[in-house]
């Protein structure tokens, strides 16, 4: 016998839908910007045993990692990044440059692209020395 939703399992489910929604529009805000800026798009949402990158660029010879975080504000994205997060970051980002021509060798920044209500964005490079 199948179980109907309840209303609150529907809720929950809307609201993880629209979160899922919110965070590819900030994902697709952010790349338009690093396409501006010249980069060349290598990878959206590139999953690695360690956990997943949301976008990978290079810049030149340099691999550039972007973790996205969309929040009412700045302030609250750059906070939400725990360093948890950075660590499988930073493990995921060894796993991807592993499958690059220069392996381990290649040359790799962590960048934080911050999204807040109003669709702005704003990018700290080398984020991760940063924090």
């Amino acid at each position: 016998m199948t179980t109907m939703p309840t209303p609150n399992t529907q809720r929950k489910a809307q609201h993880r839908n629209k979160t899922y929604e919110s965070g590819l529009a900030a994902e697709r805000g952010v790349a338009r910007q690093y396409l501006r800026r010249g980069m060349q798009f290598r990878a959206h949402r590139w999953r690695g045993r360690g956990g997943e990158i949301d976008i990978v660029f290079a810049d030149g010879d340099v691999l550039v990692f972007v973790e996205v975080k969309k929040a009412r504000n700045f302030h609250r994205a750059a906070q939400s990044l725990s360093q948890r997060q950075i660590t499988r970051i930073t493990r995921s980002a060894e796993e991807y440059a592993g499958t690059q021509p220069r392996g381990s060798l290649s040359e790799m920044r962590f960048d934080l692209a911050m999204v807040n209500d109003a669709g702005q964005v704003s990018i700290l490079e080398n984020a991760f020395g940063a924090m």
